[in-house]
């Protein structure tokens, strides 16, 4: 209802500019019409009718882009109470349970180990909300470290597995080109942060199956580029960089049906970026996959004396 609400809105300030504008420019051609033979205050007339014009135009543009603001933002609180609930209510569920009847020893560890799971789901969205705000205000400014790469999105991706319970093949790490270590310069937590959100993205945007592969390679001898490429849902070419706008989410019914709070990606490329580099999405269309990549300096490791 709401929805359709701010498209009707949408319409009607489009619509309403359109006519403001098409007033004016009849206005301003009766004007020049008018006072043709007076130079001076038809040029006159045609700087003023201009003016308001651009005027209207640009507060047009404003009240679109606030009200599609509002609608992501919207979309944005319906998702994280979603997010914050769901788990919410089934540890709930468990825990009483446990308390209005005895279980068996096995089921009682298979009750915990659910839990503990929703717990780590519950965190981590918490966690992303208050990174979103932190790098939403301001520019880090911790020290950094010199972080190896590889055994970084190695650690991530066996913590990927185990949050979503899947078997060790359903995500690849390529073995490195080269004898270069890609080692980069940064705050440790961030990337992980960043490549986390990156293969979450990847395993919820693949619901016919998970099949990722991840590769790290040193480019122009300068940087150290990751590439994580599934088999999901895939992308339009409009939206390879929107979606790395905060709270926005793809359109259309296939990805309605995926959960999320539009942080994932925004995060993602906010931290590439305060690191020096930069995230970018591909996608061949819908329904062939996705590869997102992260670009971030090479450092040498010699310029930290322990890595990361």
């Amino acid at each position: 209802m709401n929805i359709t609400r701010r498209r009707g809105a949408i319409a009607f300030f489009i619509t309403l500019g359109a006519l403001l504008v098409g007033g004016l420019v009849t206005l301003n051609i009766t004007w020049i019409i008018l006072n043709k033979r007076t130079v001076a205050i038809a040029v006159l007339g045609v700087i003023l009718f201009a003016a308001l014009i651009a005027g209207v135009v640009l507060n047009t543009v404003f009240l679109v882009r606030e009200i599609r603001r509002n609608e992501r933002q919207d979309s944005f609180l319906n998702a994280v109470t979603h997010e914050l609930k769901t788990p919410i209510a089934s540890i709930r569920l468990y825990l009483e349970t446990l308390q209005r009847r005895p279980i068996e020893e096995p089921q009682r560890q298979e009750f915990y180990k659910i839990m503990l799971s929703d717990s780590d789901r519950l965190l981590a969205t918490v966690e992303q909300v208050l990174k979103a705000g932190q790098l939403g205000q301001r520019h880090r400014q911790q020290n950094r470290t010199l972080i190896d790469m590889q055994s970084l999105v190695a650690d991530c991706i066996a913590i990927t597995l185990q949050r979503h319970h899947l078997p060790a093949e359903s995500i690849i790490l390529e073995p490195l080109p080269g004898v270069v270590r890609p080692y980069t310069q940064g705050i440790a937590e961030d990337l992980r942060t960043a490549v986390l959100n990156v293969l979450d993205n990847a395993v919820k945007y693949s619901p016919e199956g998970v099949a990722i592969r991840c590769s790290l390679a040193i480019s122009n001898y300068t940087w150290v580029a990751l590439r994580v490429t599934d088999t999901g849902v895939g992308l339009p070419a409009n939206q390879f960089k929107r979606i790395f706008t905060r709270f926005y989410r793809v359109p259309g019914r296939a990805m309605a049906k995926i959960k999320g709070t539009g942080l994932g990606l925004f995060l993602v490329r906010n931290i590439a970026r305060q690191h020096g580099g930069e995230a970018t999405a591909t996608s061949p269309g819908p329904g062939l996959g996705t590869t997102i990549s992260i670009s971030l300096p090479l450092a040498a490791p010699a310029s930290s004396a322990t890595p990361n």
